[in-house]
């Protein structure tokens, strides 16, 4: 089992976490930090790397009101993550992509029961781009389809040109950038373009890339090292880890739409529950076609996976306790300040909120 931890930032990142972790001692003083006391031992989760800014500050604010609790969150991508939980390696995983129809099933006879599954994170995938000389680009979901299949092979092509009036395009050749491993975030990427642009991408969603060819690289960390080592590359992660990358604003009906925490939030709040589930699970059919303004439809939104019952009365505590604190206004305000993600909806915290509290031992 792959087990590395969540990372430490940059200086500014673990400064950040400091204060946070000031502001938990003063929280836990005044019983307003909602995490749960007497919380102890270890308690392992991983799976999506979107997280991974969030799980550093959602976990230091748990340890940071209990002493004896160590959360370990393993970089280890969605699919893994999903998987390894089925196993009974992980007491939870975070995944960019809820839990397949036909893979529930596994889900339940592990829990020996219902699964609980929660929206946790809400981001904007950014498509992001290393042109010289270029830090805007307008482009369309079709063309967008066409530069990650190979189709459009150098920058200053007439379709890119089409939608970006006055920017100077380079001759240089595209090279896209995608995820080697399986991943949550290919899979919503790959979604958005097979509802978005059927006509000029071929291929269903996927946590595996389905193009042969281009870039790649592991994690989201990896994807954007990539892209920023490289004249001419494009690729898609996490937009509240793209640093100083210039990313794609993406035509929305009849406008175009930068990446944007509350973008995201916009898409999510437009968007069906998926039907025929328990009470237990909150999984989410983003419609990514939606022309509503000011929505931004290139969306990740990452869920966490638990049981509703535990054998172990401590697993059963430490769950309940940590995914309690992240859904709870004060841990999806933490992760909004310390990861750029866009928070939950009141009524989708409130539901999760009270699936949570459901959390028990059998």
């Amino acid at each position: 089992m792959n087990t590395t931890t969540i990372r430490r930032g940059t200086v500014p990142g673990i400064a950040a976490l400091a204060l946070l972790m000031s502001a938990c001692g003063a929280a836990n003083e005044s019983g307003a930090d909602p995490a749960a006391d007497g919380l102890s031992g270890n308690l392992k989760g991983g799976g999506a790397t979107s997280q991974e800014k969030a799980q550093e500050a959602w976990r230091t604010a748990i340890q940071g009101k209990n002493s004896g609790l160590a959360v370990d969150y393993a970089l280890l991508g969605s699919t893994d993550g999903r998987s390894q939980f089925v196993s009974g390696a992980l007491s939870f995983a975070g995944s960019d992509s809820y839990i397949a129809d036909e893979d529930l099933a596994k889900a339940k006879e592990r829990c020996d029961g219902n699964v609980v599954e929660i929206p946790a994170y809400i981001s904007s995938i950014g498509i992001a781009f290393n042109v010289p000389g270029v830090t805007e680009l307008r482009l369309t979901p079709s063309t967008i389809a066409k530069i990650f299949d190979g189709k459009i092979k150098k920058w200053d092509d007439k379709e890119i040109a089409a939608t970006n009036d006055g920017v100077a395009l380079p001759d240089l050749a595209i090279s896209p950038v995608h995820r080697a491993d399986d991943s949550g975030t290919t899979k919503n990427f790959t979604d958005y373009l097979a509802k978005t642009a059927p006509e000029a991408w071929g291929y269903e969603a996927a946590d595996a890339f389905p193009v042969s060819g281009g870039l790649s690289a592991e994690g989201t960390s990896g994807v954007v090292k990539q892209i920023g080592d490289t004249a001419g590359a494009i690729g898609y992660a996490d937009a509240s880890q793209t640093g100083d990358l210039s990313t794609v604003s993406v035509a929305v009906g009849d406008t175009f739409v930068p990446p944007s925490p509350e973008g995201a939030a916009k898409t999510v709040a437009v968007s069906p529950v998926v039907e025929g589930r328990d009470e237990t699970d909150i999984a989410v059919d983003v419609d990514r076609a939606t022309t509503e303004a000011g929505a931004y439809p290139v969306i990740l939104l990452s869920y966490l996976i638990a049981c509703e019952t535990y054998e172990d009365e401590t697993e059963a505590a430490n769950v309940k306790g940590y995914l309690e604190y992240i859904v709870s206004d004060e841990g999806q305000a933490d992760a909004a300040d310390f990861a750029g993600s866009a928070k939950l909806a009141p009524e989708t915290a409130e539901r999760a909120q009270k699936i949570v509290a459901g959390i028990t031992t059998r």
